[in-house]
């Protein structure tokens, strides 16, 4: 990441990555900060949440290879105000072009809050080389 360190958005947004494994990756992220104007978590900040646990799932699936989002859906399915959300990534599909994940968020109460899917492309190369 170099020279693109102090520009990370899971830094920015709150998010930590709690759990590091290939077949389960755990993510939290304050609600707090991550507000749209009618108080409750915005639909983007779910998807950034998504997008940071799916694609660190499936670049540990892919052993360690670039991995870029190509498709992300998000299904919305509670609001939250506050505290903290949790999104759970498993592997649906692992081949070797693509990797496409299950992303479920959840409040404090444990509730489902987000549904997502992430499918990412497998590179050999870091973009740009």
């Amino acid at each position: 990441m170099g020279e693109f360190a102090d520009e990370q958005l899971n830094e920015k947004m709150g998010i930590e990555i709690i759990d590091w494994n290939p077949d389960r990756v755990v993510a939290t992220m304050p609600v707090k900060g991550n507000l749209q104007p009618y108080g409750l978590l915005h639909g983007g900040a779910n998807a950034v949440l998504a997008e940071a646990a799916g694609s660190t799932c499936a670049a540990l699936k892919s052993g360690g290879k670039v991995t870029v989002g190509l498709e992300l859906s998000c299904t919305h399915h509670r609001g939250v105000r506050e505290g903290m959300v949790t999104a759970v990534a498993t592997p649906l599909h692992v081949g070797r072009s693509t990797v496409t994940v299950e992303i479920v968020i959840t409040d404090e109460s444990d509730r489902r809050t987000c549904t997502a899917r992430l499918t990412c492309m497998v590179l050999q190369n870091a973009p740009g080389e």
